[in-house]
């Protein structure tokens, strides 16, 4: 028995010396002489950042080599392994010399340093026994060298890119795979693959049979996937997102029965997905993101699921969640946010137990959330449950979640609790997000007041009263985001002292008064509109936003002159101080020295003088808004310098000038209207995105030249288009992103009208009340996709032209106050979209057309016609001379200003008010209201 145990006890002892021997030979085997050699020049070669590099700044002749970060041996003292990723590499290795005489090594991998859109190395294929290669986002471009064919004993191939760079076309993917038969791995995102059409997936399971995992994000496929994909019966990773595969799921993904991975997003997917796939019992992780035609439910889980994380964000998929969801014990990842889920969110959501991230906003969600005992989901960090129909009280368990580090609770019905306003409740130590925007708070709820909290966000709720000087402290004063907009707030409970890491404050929409509090230092996003701010800008506030982009003062009732110092906030972005009682001039150096401008809007205010000719050539504007002041002078011509201007609205000024075709080719909105401006209408430039051009009531003059109409493509589209439903802004950029909205205000339907959205299938002609002359060209008939036209109040003469038919989307026409002759086109019955009509005080004659649209206005549409006859006029056309006799008031008269008495005629506006169209039309347009007061 001891001889036995004796015997025991020296077979272990040995086996023990073998395996320690062993181990040792490979891990800390003497780096060969050769060996260190190639590497030390290897690294003489190489251009890298040594503040940034973790393992080759610490390479060196003393240590031996096998020992080095990033390099492995094996057992001889051969280097192996090259792990080199993400070591500040740039430059080109593709002349080196020593690393494809490191003809030992079987894995290889430079991925994430820069090499400078160089070819892959030919001379790769040296490299004889490497099994794994990633050259992973490393900035190589161009054709993948088809030396990578020769390289058989690859197991795993990684040539994925963030950014196009790489394409496999020539040769061509079955060249490049067919000979790695050994391949079971193989990433290809970013490589534009587009030439191999829809044969990709034969080539691949015809090529790699023992593949496991593929991915082909971002590769530029098309097409469906086929079904010989389905012969690769190891896959278990499959990454498809980025491509326009425009098809339904196919069902034989659900055969794959290793399947661990299944990534679709953003692949235009539509259809019902198959309910099978959720049931593949390997399945962990699935992402549908982004595919909004694609519908589905999620079905019952009868048994144990493998899943860690569910992405359906951004699809069609609705329906209820099932209470079974609680056998999805893995999961750790959620996210439902942005489709159409209805129903209660169930309880047992929130017993899952290794669950981190919960998206579920942008739903129908409805009912109250019931209170969860233990066990809870303790491991909770990221809760959004925004923009759904919630209600009753926030629920208590919320605030035992003590992992949270985002919590969204916004735009629900909750119901105020006290809970959330009890100091006692427990401290959550990595809370950096808390969002309670509409949840129905009267106060600050003392919740907030949260060690770490750097984003709040506590807008459009019904908070009263001052606010409080506690909530510059919350976060330690380390609070970046803070929005208490779209509340009852009315002043800043003194003193306060704004944190100099406050970055973005938005106080905007309250009824905040006195003086304007100057901004945090160092702040970037600053926006006090809507407000009853008042007395003068403080004179030093540009030394308060020498860092800001994004400021906004409108609406206010503050006055004086716009401060010098405004000109040292060089990084502004946006600055609106539109809508208030400012005066004086605009100072030079404010649109000369910040050359980051890109919205700046002074409209509707009381400042003069002329507009600073003294826009620089560096010029970044997208938006200019001068309207309604008291403006004077020329358009200057350095405005020509912005070549990017999109909209200028200096209507309602006194400026005196002709027809600024100088501007951008890239203008989308001109409102020159009820200024001094003259002149022809005739450019030889092209405004091919014009949307909206607004001239009225100016003396301008001559004809309406059909070149110009046929040069504004923004009011043309394709038969087939249908109009778009987004609106003109755009975006600042910085630390967050904003976007600014722009706004213009016009006359519509015989009102003047603010629009705060402008849609970019809202187009506009108003050349009313000037002195055009002539016929109305045939050419305004390809402006197919106009919707206000309004030529009424000039002398224009000759008949209305049948091509007004093709404006298939006017909503608004008019054309009264003129000379137009001849009979109502039947083209013009054909408009279903027509609801404002205005032909009145004409010399048309004739038979109004029939249809279902004309007969629909009132008698007024067509007053001072006399020669017209038919519905909706009591002019029977049997008893009416179809010669066309003269309106009553007749058109000439109109305009021969010292025949009528206009006293009279304004006297008895002021009595009569809303007794014809005609007297409306005129009273609105103050050109003529200035030629008919000038003349008595």
């Amino acid at each position: 028995m001891k001889i036995s145990l004796l015997s025991q006890l020296f077979f272990i002892c040995t086996l023990s010396t073998f395996y320690i021997t062993s181990f040792t030979n490979v891990v800390y085997s003497k780096c060969l002489h050769n060996q260190k050699t190639l590497l030390f020049e290897f690294k003489a070669e190489l251009k890298f950042d040594s503040s940034y590099s973790r393992k080759l700044v610490h390479w060196n002749q003393i240590k031996d080599c096998c020992s080095w970060e990033g390099v492995e041996c094996d057992g001889a003292g051969h280097v192996i392994s090259l792990e080199l990723d993400d070591e500040g590499i740039s430059g080109r290795i593709e002349n080196s010399s020593t690393l494809f005489s490191l003809k030992y090594l079987k894995k290889l991998n430079l991925a994430d340093n820069d090499f400078s859109r160089v070819q892959i190395p030919q001379r790769i294929h040296n490299l004889t026994h490497l099994t794994h290669l990633n050259l992973s986002n490393a900035n190589f471009s161009g054709q993948v060298p088809i030396e990578i064919s020769l390289m058989r004993t690859l197991v795993s191939l990684d040539l994925s890119s963030e950014f196009f760079g790489l394409q496999i076309e020539n040769p061509s993917l079955r060249t490049l795979i067919q000979n790695l038969t050994g391949l079971s791995e193989l990433y290809l995102d970013g490589v534009d693959i587009s030439s191999q059409r829809t044969e990709w997936c034969e080539i691949i399971s015809s090529s790699l049979p023992d593949l496991r995992k593929l991915s082909l994000r971002n590769c530029r496929i098309l097409g469906p996937p086929d079904h010989s994909l389905s012969q690769l019966h190891s896959l278990s990773v499959l990454q498809l997102d980025g491509n326009d595969l425009s098809t339904t799921v196919p069902n034989f993904f659900a055969n794959f029965s290793s399947l661990t991975t299944l990534s679709l997003a953003y692949c235009s997917l539509k259809g019902h997905f198959p309910e099978m796939i959720f049931q593949v019992p390997t399945l962990e992780t699935l992402d549908l993101f982004g595919n909004m035609l694609l519908s589905g439910t999620i079905p019952q889980f009868h048994q144990i699921g493998s899943f860690r994380a569910i992405v359906l964000a951004i699809t069609n998929f609705s329906g209820s969640l099932p209470d079974s969801i609680s056998n999805l014990t893995m999961l750790s990842y959620l996210d439902l946010s942005n489709c159409k889920f209805t129903g209660q969110i169930p309880q047992s959501l929130f017993r899952l137990p290794l669950l981190q991230q919960l998206y579920l906003s942008n739903n129908k969600f409805s009912g109250r959330i019931n209170e969860v005992t233990t066990p809870l989901s303790s491991n909770m960090e990221m809760l959004h449950l925004s923009s759904n129909q919630l209600e009753g009280p926030i629920p208590k368990f919320f605030f035992k979640l003590e992992r949270l580090k985002a919590l969204d609770l916004s735009y629900n019905n909750f119901s105020p609790d006290a809970s959330i306003t009890n100091s006692s409740l427990p401290i959550f130590p990595d809370l950096f997000y808390l969002r309670l925007a509409s949840c129905n708070l009267y106060k600050f709820p003392a919740f907030i007041q949260q060690p770490n909290v750097r984003y709040l966000d506590l807008s459009n709720n019904k908070i009263t009263g001052e606010i409080p000087s506690w909530i510059w402290e919350v976060g330690n004063r380390q609070l970046y985001h803070l929005n208490l907009s779209f509340n009852l707030l009315t002043d800043l409970e003194k003193p306060y002292h704004f944190s100099s890491n406050l970055g973005e404050l938005y106080l905007h929409s309250n009824q905040l008064q006195g003086e304007l509090p100057l901004p945090p230092i160092g702040a970037l996003y600053v926006d006090y509109s809507n407000n009853n701010f008042e007395k003068s800008i403080p004179h030093d506030l540009g030394s308060f936003i020498s860092s800001v982009l994004f400021l906004s003062l409108a609406n206010n009732r503050l006055n004086g002159a716009i401060p010098i110092s405004f000109c040292n906030a060089t990084y502004l972005q946006i600055l609106d101080l539109s809508n208030n009682n400012l005066s004086g001039g605009i100072p030079p150096c404010l649109v000369k020295n910040i050359r980051n401008l890109e919205a700046l809007n002074l409209g509707r205010n009381n400042i003069s003088g002329n507009i600073p000719d003294t826009f620089p050539v560096s010029c970044r504007l997208y938006t200019l808004d001068l309207g309604e002041n008291n403006l004077s002078g020329n358009i200057p011509l350095s405005l020509a310098n912005c070549k990017s201007l999109e909209v200028l609205n200096v209507g309602n000024n006194n400026i005196n000038d002709s027809f600024p075709c100088m501007l951008s080719s890239n203008l989308l909105v001109l409102v020159l209207r009820s200024n001094r401006f003259h002149g022809e209408v005739k450019c030889h430039e092209s405004w091919p995105y014009l949307q909206i051009i607004d001239i009225a009531s100016n003396n301008f003059s001559g004809y309406l030249y059909p070149r110009s109409f046929l040069s504004w493509g923004g009011m043309m589209r394709d038969n087939d288009a249908q109009p778009g439903l987004n609106y003109l802004q755009f975006f600042v950029f910085g630390p967050a992103i904003n976007y600014y909205q722009n706004k213009v205000r016009l006359t519509f339907k015989g009102l003047e009208m603010e629009l705060v959205k402008i849609s970019t299938a809202f187009t506009v002609i108003d050349f009313s009340c000037n002195n055009f002359k002539g016929e109305i060209p045939d050419a305004i008939g390809d402006l197919n996709s106009l919707y206000v036209l309004n030529f009424s109040h000039n002398n224009l003469i000759g008949k209305i032209p049948k091509s007004v038919g093709n404006l298939t989307q006017v909503g608004s026409l008019d054309l009264s106050m003129n000379q137009l002759t001849g009979e109502i086109p039947e083209e013009l019955a054909k408009l279903t979209f027509l609801s404002v009509l205005n032909l009145s005080y004409n010399k048309l004659a004739g038979m109004i057309p029939k249809g279902r649209q004309l007969q629909t206005f009132s008698a007024t549409s067509f007053d001072g016609n006399t020669g017209l006859c038919g519905l909706p006029l009591n002019r029977s056309c049997n008893n009416t001379e179809r010669s066309g006799g003269l309106p009553k008031f007749k058109n000439e008269q109109w305009h021969k200003k010292n025949e009528i008495h206009w006293k009279y005629v304004s006297a008895a506006l002021g009595f009569v008010v809303g007794l014809g169209s005609y007297l409306c039309l005129l009273w609105g347009c103050q050109s003529l209201r200035q030629k008919f007061f000038l003349s008595n």
